[in-house]
């Protein structure tokens, strides 16, 4: 597992991500939270070992850029509890499941074929 500054931002992402929300958008209103904090935090929580990311398939995704799909490893469940003891508003802070109805949980991590 890798370090991480646990900050309420990371804490939200994590959160939101725990809640099925799991496209970079989708958490981006989830959470309020503005891209420029979103999209890097990601990076760093998958690069620490926290996510798993997983590529939508091209023909899925249509006339748009193919979605990328996050999920928390098992480090990022312990990092997410942490953020709760510490921030304890925060599974409050973020809003229900994906707005989209987009992050294609399938209760395993992975996306279920043939679902926009």
């Amino acid at each position: 597992m890798g370090r991480t500054n646990l900050t309420f931002p990371t804490g939200l992402i994590l959160q939101a991500i725990a809640r099925g929300i799991r496209h970079g958008f989708d958490i981006i209103e989830a959470t309020g939270l503005p891209g420029g904090t979103v999209y890097p935090a990601l990076r760093r929580l998958e690069g620490a070992g926290f996510l798993a990311s997983e590529w939508e398939a091209e023909e899925e995704a249509e006339k748009r850029p193919a979605r990328c799909y996050y999920t928390l490893s098992p480090d990022g469940q312990t990092l997410l509890s942490q953020a709760i003891e510490r921030f304890p508003a925060i599974p409050m802070a973020v809003a229900g499941d994906s707005p989209s109805g987009s992050s294609k949980p399938d209760g395993h991590g992975s996306l279920e074929p043939g679902r926009a």
